[in-house]
């Protein structure tokens, strides 16, 4: 891996709160220090997306709205409300879970009629769409062929995992889905990342994000480091 600053590591996070029992106090709290780590974007379901919004006035720290988070299991037409709403609210990324059931049924039209319907209605507004995969639960076929989907779909990114799931990000996982999507579409890695040790290895196999909600600590290990 290339040399890189702190800034440029903080660049690449996706600075997470997606807790059930999250209150504006955390949503106050995660700001201020997405702003202290200017990181690319705070991570939170879609209700609290317009108050984060405001927290973020005047920077250019994005707003990322899960979408059907975390179990991917909700119609079609639900998931474009949802994420219509989050873009009406002021989102500037939409990361969505695609329907693990139909992945599991290999109903790759349906699976591909999602994604394709999510990334025109991210288009339209120029707003940044993300598809997670939640790669614990697939099998490496699995993996491999809603890459490919993907590649063809040109979303922005492909994700490995909600961080809900029973497994996170996994570095096998990030270099088989960027060996397959190439330079089409970019990978974000997602899911217990919460040292530098394991985040570096998430960058050398692929990854351009970085899903955490450790952010703090992998900095100061990596400043620890390059001391």
């Amino acid at each position: 891996m290339k040399t890189i600053t702190k800034q440029q590591l903080t660049n690449m996070f996706d600075h997470t709160f997606l807790k059930a029992y999250a209150t504006n106090d955390d949503f106050i709290r995660l700001c201020q220090e997405a702003k202290e780590l200017n990181v690319a974007m705070v991570a939170i379901n879609s209700a609290p997306v317009a108050f984060c919004k405001e927290q973020l006035k005047g920077t250019s720290i994005h707003v990322g709205a899960a979408i059907s988070f975390p179990l991917g299991q909700t119609p079609l037409t639900v998931k474009l409300a949802e994420t219509k709403q989050a873009i009406e609210d002021g989102a500037d990324e939409i990361d969505y879970v695609v329907n693990i059931g139909k992945v599991k049924m290999h109903d790759w039209e349906y699976i591909r009629n999602e994604m394709e319907s999510i990334v025109h209605l991210c288009r339209i507004h120029h707003v940044i769409v993300k598809v997670i995969f939640e790669n614990c639960y697939l099998e490496k076929e699995e993996i491999i062929k809603l890459s490919q989907i993907a590649k063809e779909v040109k979303p922005d990114f492909i994700k490995t995992s909600t961080g809900f799931g029973t497994g996170g990000a996994l570095v096998e996982d990030v270099r088989l889905m960027k060996e397959i999507v190439g330079d089409e579409v970019k990978v974000k890695a997602a899911g217990g990342i919460r040292d530098w040790k394991t985040c570096k290895q998430m960058i050398e196999a692929g990854a351009s994000r970085i899903g955490t909600s450790s952010s703090f600590q992998i900095v100061k290990e990596f400043e620890d480091i390059n001391r």
